[in-house]
């Protein structure tokens, strides 16, 4: 594989990650009409369906699947979605939710039997110190619940990588379909037992506008269909170490669309923090590329 990417591949990778950064601000504005967990349903339903008629089933066993779909959508996305519909800011949860990225490395840790290397426990003080900064400021927009959630949707997003990787190499947009489908039963059911029942929640379909309706196929097609396909298929020509660092720039394009499509405040913590987290996500994906390029000499 090829490990100098072109201009306009790495421009189509910036989409990507624009995709991902920005849905922060579109689940934001589906929550203006639907209650959350309703709305993580509606997503991964739309995600599903009609898509599920044209991608094969990945070749990999039913549990797993469902693993992963009851994971991420039963766990993440529900938990992310109650955080932000009045506990946390979007920027912010950009930001936090990113706290996966340590609980994978714990994860394999614990689980793998991999060995703890000194840049990573320095990559994960300086996340720690971010997320101690963004702590220290809670306010009407942020809440220690909306942290806690959050770093709860980051620990289901971790657990969901590790039975994502006992997949192994599969088409990522099939296997983002069909566990999909999996992640709407326990979301419906948990919409009705929470959100005041069928009627009320059909009354929030029914009612939804049009931009709403608008922001549950962009979280579903742009980012599930679009976005990891667009990703799979720069995985296929360039290595991995080539083209995974960009999407530590979804934080940026978070924070950044937040604050410059619904205004969300941007005080001098929030840029301290911000750095803290980035710099520990940096050195935890970017040192052992770094390392084997100074060995190579």
């Amino acid at each position: 594989m090829r490990q100098v990417i072109t201009l306009n591949h790495l421009l189509l990778g910036l989409l990507v990650v624009a995709i991902w950064g920005s849905n922060f601000v579109v689940i934001k504005v589906a929550l203006a009409s639907f209650p959350p967990l309703l709305m993580a349903a509606l997503r991964f339903a739309t995600a599903t369906l009609p898509a599920i008629f044209f991608f094969r089933r990945p070749p990999v066993p039913w549990r797993n699947l469902a693993g992963y779909g009851l994971l991420i959508g039963g766990g993440q996305f529900s938990l992310l979605y109650l955080a932000m519909q009045s506990q946390i800011s979007p920027g912010l949860a950009s930001l936090v939710v990113q706290a996966q990225v340590l609980f994978t490395v714990v994860l394999a840790v614990l689980l793998e039997g991999e060995r703890v290397r000194w840049f990573q426990l320095v990559a994960a003080a300086l996340a720690l110190s971010g997320f101690a900064v963004i702590g220290l400021h809670t306010d009407g927009s942020t809440t220690w619940l909306g942290i806690a959630m959050t770093l709860g949707a980051g620990l289901c997003w971790a657990l969901g990588n590790m039975v994502g990787r006992q997949a192994g190499r599969v088409n990522m947009v099939a296997y983002m379909v069909w566990t999909s489908a999996f992640s709407v039963p326990p979301l419906i059911v948990l919409a009705l037992l929470f959100e005041g029942g069928p009627v009320p929640l059909w009354h929030s379909i029914e009612a939804a506008p049009l931009l709403a309706w608008g922001a549950i196929l962009w979280q579903s097609m742009a980012n599930t269909i679009l976005g990891y396909g667009l990703w799979a298929w720069l995985l296929s020509r360039y290595d991995a170490a080539t083209v995974t660092p960009m999407a530590l720039l979804v934080p940026v394009f978070g924070m950044g669309s937040s604050v410059a499509l619904l205004g969300e405040p941007f005080p001098p913590w929030k840029g301290a923090a911000m750095l803290l987290v980035m710099a520990g996500l940096s050195i935890n994906v970017l040192w052992p590329r770094i390392r084997q390029r100074l060995i190579r000499g």
